[in-house]
């Protein structure tokens, strides 16, 4: 009964004033001057500028009762947008998304849902029943541009598919490659690569559902759903992706992986293909590995200051362990290829073993971990030792044998980088000992640990400023202690005021407000006090607090530097560093 979208609502301004969005001082505000002028309330709300779009639109569809829908967070039905013509989109501001072939529903979202002789004539047209749901205008302004102009290709092709391949049959067995590049089935594949390319994805899914099937990219490390192609198409392009990779196509009982080349746009692209059987079908997922991706500096991934110093002391001994910690994704394989393109010059020897091989980078002798044929990380490291290394590159220290190998070499006179599966840098030294390296040992070798989590960069092309509300400036001061001060003070000096970054939203940024990243760490040297806590094998939580009395920077009070400096926002350090 208190659901909120169960409420009627007299006007707009009284949603406005259930959801806390302005208060009854507003309110008598906004009566007045429609007295005043004759505008209506919606006229007056804008012209004030009392809310935000979003929260605007959001109030508007609890009014009347229609759904808002966030077009940056759906993916679109390639069937749905041929539906309703590109002339009636742009008239009418439209957004055909969603069909339901089933129970024969269009899903479509516009600017104005009350527009009944618009939803009756696509009802006359299309022979189905309407579901109108409510968006932001300019989303669906660039909706439209984006799908109509840019999206012919999957469109028609996935049409072409429909007619001309019904026989699953048919479309699994294109084995002539003249044959298979004019099908539609691999146009649609390429299509949905090119986006991929060029909307700088690191990975793509395809993911059946019972009614259709979902295309996922993961853009700046957040998966964003951009097609939903019908059902009857899967097994088809699954199938087109298992040739290109040299997987067995009847074969659809066990998870398989693969491998293959695609070119873009002048991008060469090394794609590594997974496959895993599902309720449903075949999930793929297919990570992208750009072949001529230039290795970043570690200033430009984000370290800077004591940190950058610390680290870079770190990797000039000549032997000892460097260790990045994180998540999966957080970025380490990039953070160490930075250090390496440091320390791999002509007079030194590098050797990694990596899992996959992520840069081709010069110099450097690079090996590719093969389980089948009995190359591990350990079993590499052990022949690594007979190589003359001077640099030893682990991509993860996954077990005792890893680890002990590890602190051996550089127990030897080599320099070793690693990577750790922890939550930040404290948590290192305690998942070393209890993998079984002796804590003598581990003192010995240990030289630095590096923490890190990835966010996402704030658009610079579209970014706004925003008044710190009381709740951010409490937390900022309570996170950062004295350094809050600091920037302060430095920013008076200069004249500033200190701001957060407002999230807008550009046609550059695809509307999301973010484009780019960067990193936040912290970096932890092993001093003399540390390797005292490590040999008594003291908690997590001890062994951070010491490294803070010795100057260290956490990762949330990095990512709220940032913050402060119009980097990034709260909400992706809160996102990614809140633990």
């Amino acid at each position: 009964m208190n659901d909120p979208a169960s409420k009627i609502y007299k006007n707009l301004k009284d949603a406005l004033l259930e959801k806390g969005l302005i208060d009854q001082e507003k309110y008598e505000e906004i009566n007045l001057r429609q007295l005043k002028t004759g505008e209506t309330e919606e006229e007056v709300i804008k012209a004030l500028r009392l809310v935000s779009d979003v929260d605007f639109i959001k109030s508007k569809a609890l009014f009347l009762r229609v759904p808002f829908i966030d077009l940056e967070t759906i993916g679109f039905s390639p069937e749905a947008l041929t539906l309703v013509p590109e002339s009636v989109a742009q008239k009418y501001k439209i957004v055909p998304y969603g069909l339901d072939t089933k129970n024969k529903i269009l899903s479509i979202t516009m600017v104005n849902p009350l527009d009944l002789e618009t939803i009756e004539f696509l009802e006359k047209k299309t022979n189905l029943k309407i579901a109108v749901a409510i968006s932001l205008e300019k989303q669906i302004i660039s909706y439209i541009k984006e799908k109509y102009i840019r999206e012919k290709n999957i469109t028609s092709e996935v049409t072409r598919a429909l007619d001309e391949r019904k026989d699953e049959e048919k479309m699994t067995k294109l084995a002539d490659e003249k044959v298979a590049v004019e099908a539609p089935v691999a146009k649609i594949v390429s299509t949905i690569l090119e986006y991929a390319v060029k909307s700088r994805a690191s990975d793509v899914h395809i993911e059946p559902q019972e009614d259709n099937v979902r295309i996922r990219y993961r853009i700046d490390g957040i998966l964003q759903e951009k097609y939903l192609l019908p059902r009857n198409v899967h097994d088809a392009v699954v199938s087109r992706i298992k040739i290109l990779s040299n997987l067995k196509i009847d074969e659809k009982r066990i998870p398989q992986d693969g491998r293959f080349f695609f070119s873009a746009d002048g991008n060469d692209v090394d794609l590594r293909i997974s496959t895993l059987p599902t309720t449903y079908g075949e999930k793929v997922v297919m990570r992208l590995l750009k072949k001529a991706q230039k290795v970043p500096t570690l200033q430009e991934l984000g370290l800077r200051g004591l940190a950058l110093k610390n680290l870079m002391t770190s990797i000039q001994r000549p032997h000892g362990i460097i260790i990045v910690c994180g998540p999966t994704g957080s970025g380490k394989t990039t953070t160490l290829y930075s250090v390496l393109d440091i320390v791999a010059t002509s007079k030194v020897n590098v050797v990694t073993v990596e899992d996959p091989v992520e840069y081709q980078m010069k110099g450097v002798n690079q090996v590719q971990v093969n389980v089948q044929a009995g190359l591990t990380f350990a079993s590499a490291l052990r022949s690594f030792l007979r190589q003359d290394p001077n640099v030893i590159m682990v991509g993860e220290i996954r077990d005792q044998e890893t680890a002990d190998l590890a602190v051996n070499a550089a127990l030897t006179g080599h320099l070793v980088f690693s990577t750790l599966h922890t939550n930040d840098a404290s948590g290192v030294p305690p998942r070393l000992l209890d993998m079984g390296v002796e804590p003598f040992l581990l003192t010995s070798s240990l030289n630095c640990v590096v923490g890190q989590r990835v966010l996402r960069k704030v658009c610079k092309d579209c970014v706004g400023e925003k008044e710190i509300p009381q709740e951010n400036l409490d937390d900022l001061k309570k996170t950062l202690g004295p350094i809050f001060n600091m920037i302060e003070e430095k920013f008076a000096k200069d004249g500033k005021k200190l701001t957060l970054p407002k999230i807008v939203g550009c046609e550059k940024c695809n509307n999301t407000g973010y484009l780019g990243r960067v990193a936040i760490y912290e970096v932890m040297p092993v001093t003399e006090k540390l390797s005292k806590l490590i040999v008594e094998k003291a908690a997590a939580s001890d062994i951070q607090k010491q490294a803070m009395e010795e100057g260290m920077l956490t990762m949330k009070q990095d990512g709220y530097v940032k913050v402060l400096e119009g980097v990034t926002s709260m909400d992706e350090v809160i996102r990614v560093a809140q633990y």
